[in-house]
């Protein structure tokens, strides 16, 4: 596969996550939509991670930090612990014995505050074309697909 069409692979299943996320949102359904929105998240990161590694195959892993540390993007102390808290949402989904604090926690302005709100980063990364891509907002700007 060319790097230009896994990078699309990667983005265009971002972007139909994302749809979902917003749809879960919009429902009340905060906890999954986090849930949906760290995949989010893991695709653009293993897009990023494609381009910037010479379309190697990014790892099969749910860590965001891991393929982060691996592209060329500004990961200051800010973004890892973001990343690392936005990790959490994986695990407390998908695992009975943390779902249910998780969901108990999981209010609407719990939600937005990863959701909407974060997008203090101006890093060349930046031009809003996921909304959830949140700190780092990733643009198509940022995978050459010419």
């Amino acid at each position: 596969m060319k790097i230009e069409e896994h990078i699309l692979y990667w983005v265009e299943s971002a972007e139909h996550d994302f749809e979902t996320a917003e749809s879960l949102f919009a429902s009340g359904k905060y906890d999954w939509g986090l849930f949906i929105g760290h995949l989010v998240l893991e695709k653009i990161l293993k897009a990023l991670y494609v381009r910037d590694n010479q379309n190697q195959l990014p790892p099969k892993i749910h860590n965001l930090i891991k393929p982060a540390e691996h592209t060329d993007i500004e990961l200051d102390t800010e973004m890892k612990i973001f990343l690392d808290e936005v990790n959490d949402f994986n695990l407390e989904v998908r695992y009975p014995e943390y779902r249910h604090e998780f969901y108990k926690n999981c209010t609407k302005d719990f939600a937005e505050s990863y959701f909407f709100i974060r997008n203090t980063h101006t890093s060349q990364d930046t031009a809003v074309v996921l909304r959830f891509a949140i700190s780092f907002h990733i643009s198509k700007k940022a995978f050459p697909l010419h």
